[in-house]
């Protein structure tokens, strides 16, 4: 579905990814480890065409994104929920899921049901401001707000940091039931080593820019753990 070739990037003079080359299969849910400042983040902003790749390819079921804004990939069906959430805190919560609309597949007229059915807390808070809710029903929100869209690839960048740990339990069931039971493909950043093993079905390690390990879940070993994600 998501093909990475050769991907780099740069700020300036210094280069943050190097010679990407990453697959991702419909219907998988991969996570992206590392370190802090391994590249993570650029590599989900380039994806989703916030910066502009460098040198590479992004192929997403074999058409080349290259060029193509973020509000075009989001109409192809890739939804994104950004490190920090950048929910509009003056908007209610009714809006703020509103604003995903026009680039919903095919065009919606309303809030999809199923959105309020996977947080009630969205649908008993709808009227008041996104900057009144807790960091964890902002965190609802913003995965809430990627969902209108109807993706067919969802990808979340650090979707539990910050969270209080009953909303992570909610945050991983509802992966794991958009993942295995209703299909949808999910590629997601997160340090959580019990999280990510639990939600999973494979991942990939940044080190520097690069890929340096990946797999089946399964596979994420602790000698794996040790080399590359430890602190």
């Amino acid at each position: 579905m998501l093909r990475l070739v050769g991907l780099n990037q740069a700020y300036g003079q210094s280069r943050i990814l190097s010679d990407i080359d990453l697959d991702i299969a419909e219907g998988s849910c991969t996570c992206v480890m590392g370190r802090n400042g391994v590249g993570k983040t650029t590599l989900m902003r380039t994806i989703m065409g916030q910066l502009a790749a460098r040198a590479g390819k992004i192929l997403f079921d074999g058409v080349d994104l290259g060029g193509r804004p973020a509000y075009d990939r989001a109409r192809r069906g890739i939804g994104f929920v950004p490190q920090g959430r950048e929910i509009f805190p003056r908007l209610s919560v009714e809006e703020n899921l509103q604003i995903g609309l026009p680039a919903a597949r095919p065009r919606g007229r309303g809030i999809p049901d199923r959105i309020y059915e996977l947080f009630p807390v969205l649908h008993e808070m709808r009227h008041r401001r996104g900057g009144d809710l807790s960091g964890g029903q902002q965190q609802q929100l913003a995965i809430g707000r990627a969902l209108v869209l109807r993706p067919r690839l969802l990808i979340l960048d650090e979707p539990t940091e910050g969270i209080q740990p009953n909303i992570v339990a909610d945050i991983g069931r509802i992966i794991r039931r958009l993942n295995r039971e209703e299909g949808l493909t999910v590629v997601l950043v997160e340090q959580k080593l019990a999280f990510a093993r639990s939600t999973a079905s494979h991942f990939h390690i940044l080190e520097r820019g690069r890929v340096v390990a990946g797999g089946a879940i399964d596979g994420l070993t602790d000698t794996l753990v040790q080399a590359h994600l430890s602190v």
